[in-house]
């Protein structure tokens, strides 16, 4: 396996909007996030992957961008920009920017020009078709709700937009739209920045022939992912983009990839096929996912978490990369979905899967907030939710399908709000966020979990996350080490080896509130052993043959032959 500095680098999410205001606007920005590199020195990431910065109209936090080389008002100016990705090297912290270019926003030049006639030289910029027997050119559903296509009375035609109408899709089979990303890439790369997290990457090559798609029971809309997910000239296309934007620099890159398995991840991250370094899939995060997806959530079973993971782990072992994590800014919070949110057992339940993911095969995502303990929220009135996705799957649902009690107990487990309130800094008002009025409500637990808290307290969940990264540093088995999974039936452990040369690592995690014993399997042969981690006080000394566990503890030894 080629060793290399991206994969034994741990990137940290920030979104920018929640994660500190310098100027009482209520919004976080760029000279807020250069005020907090030390604290991100301290903990010891390497590498910060930004969401979105760039100019927009805000339908989508960002995600909808009207100007790719300039900055988003609220976020400051080109020049706090620079300023910040200067001190962040100077604290030894690579950037990593967001590249939306699966769509860009309706207020893009690009699309202004494009509508105005069908013959304008931007036209072939997005994807527009003609009316059929006056209805769309297929039954798509967008993700966050109704028709995928828009009818636009000017030319009496309908584009493209799988996300919201104010983010129609780019049409990369025009050439000239493709060299004009690139270009644009490469804009961001002279300027210094260090790579790129691309969101829906897979999603950009399109089944030009627009077939319908399947109708499903209780949905108005066919679903046509199979037809735009990992389509046709998918590896041509980031093959070209590698070649002619990418290939110069010495860069890092993970696509956002829905919809991706595990044999396509191989052919994105294979080390001689020169797309991608990795793919961020979402098969766990799926995991209990109802009739109505996210927002009819059902329990999920560890050993289909356990099958998930080893699968990436195994079959990527010598042919790609992983990504490693629990949240994002469109998950809800790492330890309400994964760990037990409670008061008693919070923070041990949070170094807990921080210990089980870290200790993977893989480049580990922090998200911000995750470090300090941060939960779910649980706001009381629909009006005090920011997210489309979630207003619009409430609007859209609670006509007929859930009720409002159903929905809300999907909100409140699943809604990528609960990522978004503001981070919590300390104990003073808005949590330290913002002097000004934030533009989403704190989580009122920030008077019990905030970053100030934390730092005073040595066995913190901050702590224990620095140890983890450092462990990753200091040992290259954790980076390059073979994974193999112990107990595949057992619901309540999550226990897996790492195998370098005569060195192993025995990783054992309680997803339970329960006291499970833990056996050691046969054929795990070792002369010594070390305990190099554990979020509670177990004895070291301790025989690793038969353990009982705490509620939510993890242990990490050495053993060596």
């Amino acid at each position: 396996m080629n060793k290399i500095w991206w994969k034994e680098s741990v990137i940290y999410q920030i979104y920018p909007r929640s994660f500190k205001d310098s100027n009482g606007d209520g919004i976080g920005d760029l000279n807020g996030i250069t005020e907090k590199l030390p604290y991100l020195q301290e903990l010891g990431v390497d590498i910060i992957w930004l969401s979105p910065v760039f100019k927009s109209p805000n339908d989508d936090n960002g995600y909808d961008i009207s100007d790719y080389r300039d900055i988003m008002d609220e976020f400051g100016t080109m020049e706090d920009f620079d300023r910040m990705l200067e001190e962040a090297h100077k604290h030894g912290i690579k950037i990593m920017m967001d590249l939306v270019v699966n769509h860009s926003s309706d207020e893009h030049k690009w699309f202004q020009e494009s509508r105005k006639s069908v013959d304008n030289p931007y036209r072939d910029y997005y994807i527009w078709k003609k009316p059929v027997d006056g209805e769309p050119p297929t039954n798509w559903g967008a993700a966050f709700g109704g028709s995928v296509w828009e009818f636009d009375e000017l030319t009496g035609e309908y584009y493209l937009h799988l996300f919201s109408k104010k983010q129609p899709d780019l049409n990369w089979e025009n050439p000239k739209l493709r060299q004009e990303v690139y270009e644009m890439m490469r804009y961001w790369l002279d300027k210094g920045i260090d790579g790129f997290r691309m969101d829906v990457i897979n999603f950009i090559s399109k089944d030009t022939s627009y077939p319908q798609g399947e109708i499903r029971d209780g949905h108005n809309y066919g679903n046509g992912s199979k037809y735009y997910m990992n389509g046709p000239r998918i590896h041509e296309f980031l093959q070209e983009m590698n070649k002619e934007a990418l290939s110069p620099y010495e860069t890092i890159t993970v696509g956002e990839m829905p919809g991706v398995n595990v044999e396509q991840g191989k052919l994105y991250t294979g080390e001689n096929r020169n797309e991608l370094n990795m793919v961020f899939h979402f098969e766990h995060v799926g995991l209990g996912d109802g009739n109505y997806g996210k927002w009819d959530p059902n329990p999920w079973k560890l050993t289909d978490l356990k099958k998930i993971f080893t699968k990436w782990q195994k079959d990527l072992e010598n042919e790609g990369w992983n990504s490693l994590y629990w949240s994002n800014h469109d998950q809800p919070r790492a330890i309400s979905r994964w760990g037990n949110d409670s008061e008693e057992y919070r923070v041990i339940s949070g170094k807990m899967i921080a210990t089980c993911l870290h200790m993977m095969q893989g480049s580990p995502y922090i998200y911000q907030g995750e470090e300090i303990g941060m939960t779910n929220v649980k706001f009381e009135s629909i009006e005090d939710y920011r997210d489309i996705e979630t207003l619009n799957a409430y609007r859209d649902l609670t006509e007929g399908s859930l009720t409002h009690e159903e929905i809300f107990k999907g909100i409140y487990e699943r809604s990528r709000d609960n990522a978004r309130t503001p981070i919590q800094w300390d104990d003073s008002e808005n949590a330290g966020f913002t002097a000004g009025t934030p533009w989403i409500n704190v989580n009122p637990n920030f008077k019990e979990i905030n970053a100030e808290a934390v730092l005073k307290d040595p066995e913190s969940i901050f702590y224990y996350y620095k140890q983890l990264i450092q462990l990753r540093k200091r040992n290259e088995i954790v980076v390059y080490g073979s994974y193999d999974l112990l107990l595949e039936d057992d619901e309540q452990i999550f226990a897996y080896t790492r195998t370098l040369g005569d060195e192993k690592l025995l990783v054992i995690c309680n997803f339970s509130g329960e006291r499970p014993e833990f056996n050691l399997p046969d054929g795990i042969e070792y002369t010594k052993k070390e305990l190099l981690i554990s979020n509670c006080d177990a004895d070291s000394n301790e025989s690793i043959a038969k353990l009982e566990l705490g509620p939510y503890e993890a242990r990490v030894y050495r053993l060596i032959k």
